[in-house]
């Protein structure tokens, strides 16, 4: 009888329900998925950015729990006074939080319109929206230095209304890193846009007009608000991957451009010091979780985590 009681589901106490083992193995694919491909893999790069480079082991390191190798690889050897990869990690902050900016301001437009303008044609405005993750980001990416070459269409626009000088020049800039971040990244903030967006119950819009709100007062005060989760979440989305990006510095920009993504990959694949390449991605890694843990409190979304 004692065996019998104990296989019973509980009861939990405050809403009554029954507990049962079914949500635990529910959740037992997702957490082998998880271990599998994050906790071992994200393990292994920590242990990896605490190796000793002078070791001699196998692998040419030895672990020592090296954590010189963080201050190491913010300096440039042989010179303390100079900062080598500081400054492609703050670039790569800025960036991208230029990038979050222009994809918010575009992205809010699309999404608005698509929730509340788009009528029948909504879902197929979604598609359009997602169809350039259709083809490669690689090639997307070459699109946009063909479209901002020097001889193309766009610098001899802005050449001829003299934006630009005779020799003025968008690739290898700022600009075109810019650009080709905020291209590449603007879905990922348009979707949770409109799905915040097209939760809204439009009587609470149509009931700020009957209060006598003018309608930029009726969207700060009733749109803005609801649509927030969407913001939150669309900005972390869209500056996360646009911090860690190097694909769009490297063909879109010059070596001044060079994003801290670029200098990992450099380490790891060509310097191939991967002690250095993982205390890299740690550092970047620990600096993003700062920011967001301020950003989401600081947006009031705490519960979003």
């Amino acid at each position: 009888m004692a065996s019998t009681a104990s296989n019973l589901p509980t009861v939990d106490p405050d809403t009554g329900r029954r507990r049962g083992r079914t949500g635990y193995l529910l959740l037992l694919p997702a957490a082998l998925w998880l271990g599998i491909f994050f906790v071992i893999p994200f393990y292994s790069l920590v242990a990896t950015s605490l190796f000793d480079p002078s070791g001699s082991d196998a692998t040419g390191y030895e672990m020592t729990y090296h954590f010189a190798n963080y201050w190491t690889v913010l300096k440039e050897y042989g010179k303390p006074e100079s900062w080598t990869n500081l400054g492609p990690l703050l670039r790569s902050l800025v960036y991208a939080g230029i990038a979050t900016f222009l994809c918010l301001l575009l992205g809010y437009v699309l999404a608005y319109a698509i929730a509340f303008k788009a009528g029948r044609w909504k879902y197929l405005m979604l598609v359009l929206v997602v169809a350039p993750f259709f083809t490669s980001f690689l090639v997307r990416t070459l699109s946009w230095k063909l479209i901002l070459a020097d001889n193309g269409y766009v610098v001899s626009a802005l050449q001829t209304v003299h934006i630009l000088g005779s020799d003025g020049r968008l690739l290898a800039t700022p600009i075109a890193v810019v650009a080709g971040l905020t291209y590449n990244f603007l879905p990922f903030m348009v979707l949770p846009l409109f799905a915040s967006l097209d939760k809204i119950d439009h009587r609470l819009i149509e009931a700020a007009g009957d209060l006598y709100a003018k309608p930029a007062t009726g969207f700060f005060k009733v749109t803005w608000p609801l649509s927030l989760p969407g913001v939150v979440s669309g900005t972390l989305l869209t500056f996360i991957p646009a911090a860690g990006d190097y694909i769009n510095a490297q063909l879109l920009g010059s070596p001044n451009q060079r994003m801290i993504g670029s200098v990992i990959n450099q380490q790891f694949t060509r310097a191939h010091d991967y002690p250095a390449a993982a205390a890299l991605s740690m550092i970047l890694m620990f600096v993003i979780i700062a920011m967001v843990l301020v950003y989401v409190r600081r947006a009031g979304t705490e519960e979003l985590l």
